[in-house]
């Protein structure tokens, strides 16, 4: 079993930084790739960032270079720094981490992003 727990949301203005953070623990040691995902109201769950257990990364074309994922191994953490964020990128903000042993995807319960003057 893994248990996912983000942290970190809040309101933020337009053009502000925020950084989200997951912390996991069970059963880690061997995992596939950890993310996050947003939604927003009336719209789906897309994703927003990807990093794989060799390190590598992946991004929605639309926060390229504004958004970073991290991952801290010691402490089990992973984080998502935001900057010059939108107002359109409000949303609950989900991380996910896909087991390495049985490609199950688990989910943590989110974490509410606002984005407002």
């Amino acid at each position: 079993q893994v248990q996912l727990v983000e942290s970190g949301g809040d309101l933020v203005q337009p053009g502000g930084s925020l950084r989200l953070a997951c912390a996991a623990s069970g059963s880690i040691s061997n995992f596939y790739a950890m993310g996050w995902y947003r939604q927003a109201p009336g719209k789906q769950r897309e994703l927003v960032a990807v990093i794989i257990s060799g390190g590598g990364t992946h991004y929605d074309n639309d926060v390229k270079g504004r958004f970073t994922i991290s991952r801290d191994n010691a402490e089990n953490t992973m984080y998502l720094q935001m900057d010059s964020m939108k107002p359109a990128e409000a949303a609950v903000f989900y991380c996910y981490m896909t087991h390495g042993d049985d490609g199950r995807n688990y989910w943590g319960k989110g974490t509410l992003v606002s984005v407002s003057s």
